[in-house]
């Protein structure tokens, strides 16, 4: 994990090739012809006879034995419980590559080849929008039910998580040097003090960036307006104009913090606990306004043929137990806030050590500022994406 960012990969790209591309214009414009209709989603479940499922995840986002890379104990631990056999690749490595990569057959109404994904919430929506991915029989999924984190039961782009169900979280806030800039940031605005001049990032993702900004002008993200947006970007073009901002980042931001190049930064939870490990001066703030709580969730593809198969193995990964065993693992926010007590009461110092770390297990103060932000629409985004890369430079 240290060597490599999990969030780092997490970003769409601008330009995903022809078929990507068409396939993201026709989500874009709400073409018809590629929205599937509920009685077109379902495929004949062949779970009870053909005992196993793909499972396409992003790299580095699972357990693993440390002796055998390529064990992965807690799939191991679901096969033998279960007796079904996962097929599991590390395959998605852009949410926008991936979409152009399946988006032929969910729109033909054809199975991926996959029974369950992982993607970003924001991507999630879009996937939900367009009837691509298959309702969840929640009555199948009683760990699902029960241990859901709540302030994740009920995004925008999917009501009550029909849909969709969280793998990990995170928060998007702001990580700096607390001992070079020799004061605390608490706000957001405190990034445009002016010993900051120059010395700022922000991210380039329009999805990932827009709600901590807008949280700072006092915005109620998940009710956020046209307004709300063009009043933010006025603010951040003009911190450009007079060079304010030092620039805009995917995750190279952290060797910007690393280097002291950079003193303060818009930044990813679970990137600051890696950060953190090396440089204890780092520091990762939720605002006083807010930030934003984020998810990359699982997904059952439309014309999927184990569909139940793929509940199972979701609600497996909601047991408290395995859910701690994951966030030992890839140390974001866990969905499960159970897990909390099961790591709490191991012998293991290091282990018990992450119940205590707010940025695994977000604390009770903490937890009042987050919010998930409404997503952008198909209508909105063609002209939200023009001014944002506008200013970004994309």
């Amino acid at each position: 994990m240290a060597e490599l960012s999990r969030r780092s990969l997490l970003r769409g790209t601008v330009g995903t090739g022809a078929v990507g591309a068409l396939a993201l214009a026709a989500a874009g414009c709400g073409v018809p012809a590629a929205y599937v209709g509920p009685a077109d989603r379902a495929a004949p479940d062949r779970s009870a006879r053909d005992r196993r499922l793909t499972f396409a995840n992003w790299p580095l986002y699972i357990d693993v034995d440390e002796r055998d890379k390529q064990r992965r104990p807690t799939l191991e631990a679901f096969e033998k419980h279960s007796g079904i056999t996962v097929t599991y690749t590390e395959e998605i490595n852009d949410n926008d590559e991936f979409f152009g990569k399946i988006s032929p057959a969910l729109m033909n109404h054809q199975p991926t080849g996959r029974d369950l994904i992982v993607i970003s919430d924001w991507m999630c929506g879009r996937f939900v929008r367009l009837g691509w991915v298959q309702e969840m029989d929640r009555a199948r999924q009683p760990n699902v039910a029960r241990h859901l984190d709540p302030l994740l039961r009920d995004p925008h782009f999917d009501p009550g998580r029909r849909h969709s169900v969280p793998w990990q979280s995170g928060i998007t806030g702001i990580a700096y040097n607390r001992k070079k800039l020799g004061r605390e940031i608490q706000h957001t605005a405190d990034l445009w003090k002016d010993d900051l001049r120059g010395r700022v990032t922000l991210l380039s993702g329009l999805d990932e960036s827009f709600a901590m900004l807008m949280q700072g002008d006092g915005v109620d993200i998940t009710r956020w307006t046209e307004d709300d947006f063009y009043r933010m970007t006025g603010r951040i073009r003009r911190l450009v104009s007079k060079k304010h901002i030092r620039r805009f980042t995917g995750n190279d931001y952290i060797k910007d913090l690393a280097s002291g190049d950079v003193l303060a930064a818009q930044a990813y939870s679970g990137d600051v606990i890696q950060l953190k490990e090396d440089n204890p001066d780092i520091e990762f703030v939720v605002p006083q306004e807010g930030a934003e709580l984020w998810a990359e969730s699982l997904m059952i593809p439309g014309r999927a043929e184990h569909k139940r198969n793929a509940e199972r193995l979701i609600d497996f990964y909601y047991r408290p137990e395995i859910a701690a065993e994951l966030a030992v693992w890839v140390n974001y926010v866990c969905p499960v806030p159970a897990a909390r007590d099961v790591l709490a009461s191991s012998k293991d110092e290091e282990r018990a050590a992450l119940a205590e770390d707010p940025l695994i297990f977000p604390d009770g103060t903490m937890r009042k500022r987050l919010a998930i932000a409404r997503d952008i629409t198909s209508k909105e985004r063609p002209a939200f994406a023009k001014e944002w890369n506008g200013i970004v430079g994309l």
